[in-house]
């Protein structure tokens, strides 16, 4: 069985939305929920750059400084689903308020921490509201854009503002630390929160139908879905810490595929699930999810390792690292916003996401053969600038895939699994990544042949993606849809 593009089963999607009357609401729902990502992956790397100044101040141990990053993820991560239904409980806007606000607020007390137990539950409630606002904040962008093409533009510019934040995070992040001091790379965020709080209650439409009437939460599938991926990313945690082989991180991880089968279990038997299981049987929006998990975990290590590349084998400073990765994000932004939006719809889903692949996949094996000696023009800025280029045309892509023809009291949801699936990859790929790194540069005593065969095994991982997408996707996934 062939299943239909997402171009073209949008295209079904169009209504009221699309009319010059609505141009001008949809354009603040896009603004506004750019921001509110921007923020969001810019909280997940301005953090990293003061840490050694954070241990300093607060006496943290190497081993408790960890939690100051794995906090925020692990409730941000463990969240995200029952944080999508929620979005469709309540509706959009106040998912998002509420998530506004509760972020805000611990971004303040984090800024504020005398000690380094405030500061770590401080981050665990700042993931929680960060939950909140994702989900809601694409679940509005779906039902503000309807047709294809229109879509397409609005998620190319709000996978743009997530790069464009990861890397203002490294940047920022510096500049502030040094010349404000690290509390100020938290106590950024308030400020930032009530202007979008202003806005958004002034700006943003309720929509019509944008609430699910008469539902309930699903607490047994929500309470397995949450442990299960906050079991997964603890368990992830400690055996890149500690070891694979540790008793926590068996266990944790033990229990996260006890609690992921149970998830399953429940939500077939459940009268109104969570994650309603028929959303997962469409072959385009199954196949976009296998991609975005193996994505992430690919575009996690690449970030990751070539900051540490450019800062402990090249000698960069942080800020100078931050600078270094502009052009890709530049790329990221410019692909997402302009290309994409007119490709896919020529395209289709299967043939942009191959391209997107094979870009990415070119990147990254150009990325692994650095050595110690290897230029930033010559051997760090030409693998940058291809995996940029595909992730600008992957992300906005797959997307479309998972958010189109979802219903409207179901988009908080189908927002999470785009965001959940990402994050589930990001924390099981750079775990798995940094491990390889460690042995390799154990047994060579080099940095830089650890980093590398990190970004040779990406690559393999993305060609199991291109395999994944040709056999899954069949030749309807090549068409384009001429509505829109």
């Amino acid at each position: 069985m062939t299943s239909s593009t997402p171009e073209q089963r949008s295209g079904s999607d169009a209504g009221p939305a699309t009319e010059p009357a609505a141009a001008a609401g949809a354009g603040w729902v896009l603004a506004l929920a750019a921001a509110a990502q921007f923020v969001l992956q810019l909280d997940f790397s301005i953090v990293n750059v003061a840490l050694p100044a954070i241990q300093r101040e607060l006496d943290f141990t190497a081993a408790g400084l960890q939690w100051v990053v794995t906090a925020y993820a692990l409730t941000y991560g463990a969240l995200l689903l029952i944080a999508g239904r929620a979005a469709d409980l309540l509706g959009r806007r106040r998912a998002l308020l509420a998530g506004l606000g509760v972020f805000g607020l611990a971004s303040l007390a984090g800024g504020l921490a005398t000690s380094g137990l405030v500061l770590v539950v401080a981050r665990l409630v700042q993931g929680a509201g960060a939950a909140l606002v994702a989900p809601a904040a694409l679940a509005a962008l779906t039902d503000a854009y309807r047709t294809p093409r229109a879509r397409a533009h609005a998620l190319g510019v709000f996978q743009g503002s997530s790069a464009a934040g990861a890397t203002a995070g490294i940047v920022l992040g510096g500049v502030l630390t040094e010349y404000l001091g690290w509390r100020w790379v938290l106590l950024v965020n308030p400020p930032v929160v009530v202007v979008l709080t202003i806005l958004i209650v002034r700006r943003l439409p309720a929509g019509r139908g944008e609430r699910a009437s008469g539902g309930r939460l699903d607490v047994t599938g929500a309470a397995a879905a949450t442990t299960a991926v906050g079991a997964l990313i603890l368990g992830l945690s400690e055996g890149q810490q500690h070891g694979f082989g540790s008793a926590r991180s068996f266990v944790a991880l033990g229990f996260a595929v006890l609690l992921a089968a149970g998830f399953v279990v429940a939500e077939h038997r459940a009268s109104q699930p969570m994650l309603p299981l028929t959303l997962l049987r469409d072959r385009a929006r199954g196949t976009a999810l296998v991609v975005m998990v193996l994505l992430g975990g690919v575009v996690a290590g690449y970030v990751y390792f070539v900051s540490l590349y450019l800062q402990r084998v090249r000698g960069l400073s942080s800020l100078m690292t931050g600078l270094a990765l502009v052009p890709a994000t530049a790329t990221v932004m410019a692909v997402s916003i302009l290309l994409t939006r007119r490709l896919l719809p020529r395209l289709g889903t299967r043939r942009m996401l191959l391209v997107a692949l094979t870009l990415m996949a070119a990147g990254q094996l150009w990325l692994s053969t650095l050595t110690a000696h290897s230029s930033y023009a010559g051997h760090v800025l030409p693998g940058i600038l291809l995996t940029a280029t595909g992730m600008g045309m992957a992300f906005p892509t797959s997307s479309v895939a998972i958010t189109a023809e979802v219903p409207a009291a179901l988009r908080g949801v189908a927002g999470s699994l785009f965001v959940s699936a990402q994050q589930v990859g990001s924390a099981v790929g750079l775990a798995l990544l940094a491990t390889v790194a460690a042995a390799r540069t154990s047994a060579t005593g080099s940095l830089a042949h650890g980093y590398a065969l990190s970004y040779l095994v990406a690559t393999g991982v993305l060609l199991v993606a291109i395999a994944t997408v040709a056999l899954l996707l069949g030749t309807a996934g090549t068409r384009s849809a001429r509505s829109g």
